[in-house]
């Protein structure tokens, strides 16, 4: 294969990875559930995931809180959302600090509306790994976000895999990857751009 043969592959291969995490992000965005994404992504490989919760009762929601999944190692945040705080559960310290829950408070989210809360993280290795997430509304309600995938509240779940697709080269998977990433970090600041335009309503 030659090197134009070998770019036209690889142009092939991102596009179609860009493909399904968009159909993927709409199924999920449809789903009105809380959830991950990217819900695949490469198993020990340091990308910006993101964490959406939609509100689906009539009143605000006024908290959010994510345990996270033994293996998932959360290494720094992307910025807030405006009117939120976060606060960190951990344990260790330096580069031994392992983040077990994270908690956002002091904002709303609307009736109808959705929030995300974006994060750098690696996954270990390569095997389903399930968050628990529990929501809590202004009326001090608790939706707990952890039950299996065909009940009215499932867990969010992402997929690690030692590879994306089946074989492209190590630099364009890591391609992938970083597209995938950059989705992450785009609906982090739609979440953000969103959050300031209520706030100054």
């Amino acid at each position: 294969m030659n090197k134009e043969q070998s770019i036209t592959m690889n142009r092939t291969l991102v596009v179609g990875a860009l493909a399904a995490v968009a159909a993927l992000v709409a199924a999920g965005g449809a789903s009105a559930h809380a959830h991950v994404s990217p819900p695949v992504a490469l198993a020990k490989m340091s990308q910006v995931y993101t964490l959406a919760v939609p509100t689906e009762k009539s009143i605000d929601t006024t908290q959010v809180e994510l345990t996270v999944p033994t293996g998932f190692g959360i290494d720094s945040f992307l910025p807030t959302p405006p009117g939120w705080k976060r606060t960190v559960q951990q344990s260790g310290s330096g580069e031994n600090t392992v983040i077990q829950k994270v908690t956002w408070s002091g904002g709303k989210v609307p009736p109808g509306d959705a929030t995300g809360f974006s994060f750098l993280a690696s996954p270990d290795s390569s095997k389903t790994y399930t968050f628990g997430v529990r929501q809590t509304y202004a009326d001090g309600s608790v939706v707990d976000w952890s039950g299996a995938e065909s009940s009215d509240t499932p867990a969010p779940t992402i997929e690690a895999k030692s590879s994306l697709g089946g074989g492209g080269s190590s630099s364009t998977l890591a391609l992938i990857a970083l597209i995938v990433g950059a989705i992450g970090v785009a609906v982090g600041i739609l979440a953000l751009l969103a959050g300031g335009k209520r706030s100054l309503a």
